[in-house]
């Protein structure tokens, strides 16, 4: 059950426009709580209207925030999401990709549907959602994306064939177009964590003991946002122990 809303913890983020996938549960809503809490205008997406409507209550509470019920594996509900953010909150400064799915599923037995849903979600989004605000810190010269991965993308894990692949695809998409813009003034990072606690480990993992809670992947990406060093960049966080 979603915890109550903490005070806001401060003004690092003032004055930015923050863009979060998947932000209505989970690691998206706690990065966006996160974000909210240091001053940011947050903009959020995710395929469940009444969750979406419901974080976006809590937003409101700390910041200036909307919500985009959209499916960015289509890239035409991925740029309504980031136009729709561009004309109620300003050009976006911070993007984080964390939209994503699982399906537990023996490669043989995954249909072309099964392999498309779950790159479409975790890969073809982050790619749909990156594009579309590339050219506005282009324009700016300033802008942090970070980009939720996984252990599944530094691993394999059986049964989770389209998973895998998707997170070690989100891993070298975050390391090549780092280069692309390097000296652009946009920094590109990735997060790696471990088991955390949401229904999608459960979905993925049963009987798996999460060993953080999505507050701790907000911190990194608070990290990330607000005191990494601009020269940081193309580089994978990983929050896991090294055994699991």
């Amino acid at each position: 059950m979603a915890g109550p809303v903490k005070p806001r913890a401060g003004t690092r983020l003032a004055g930015r426009v923050a863009l979060v996938t998947g932000g209505s549960r989970g690691i998206g809503r706690a990065i966006a709580l996160a974000f909210a809490r240091e001053g940011a205008r947050v903009a959020i997406c995710a395929r469940d209207f009444h969750a979406v409507n419901a974080t976006v209550r809590e937003l409101e509470q700390l910041t200036t925030a909307i919500g985009v019920p959209a499916d960015i594996a289509s890239p035409g509900e991925a740029a309504a999401f980031v136009d729709a953010a561009r004309d109620k909150l300003g050009a976006p400064d911070l993007l984080v990709n964390n939209a994503g799915t699982v399906l537990r599923r023996r490669l043989e037995d995954m249909s072309d549907a099964d392999w498309a849903s779950v790159l479409g979600a975790n890969l073809h989004g982050t790619f749909h959602v990156t594009r579309e605000v590339l050219p506005d810190m282009r324009a700016s010269r300033r802008g942090r994306i970070i980009n939720i991965a996984s252990i599944a993308g530094q691993q394999g894990t059986a049964e989770l064939s389209a998973y895998c692949a998707a997170k070690h695809a989100v891993i070298g998409l975050t390391r090549a177009l780092a280069l692309e813009v390097l000296g652009a003034g946009i920094q590109v990072n990735a997060i790696a964590p471990g088991s955390v606690d949401t229904p999608m480990l459960t979905q993925g993992m049963p009987g798996a003991r999460p060993d953080m809670t999505p507050d701790d992947i907000a911190a990194a990406a608070l990290y990330l946002a607000c005191d990494a060093p601009d020269a940081m960049t193309g580089q994978v966080i990983d929050i896991y122990a090294r055994g699991t």
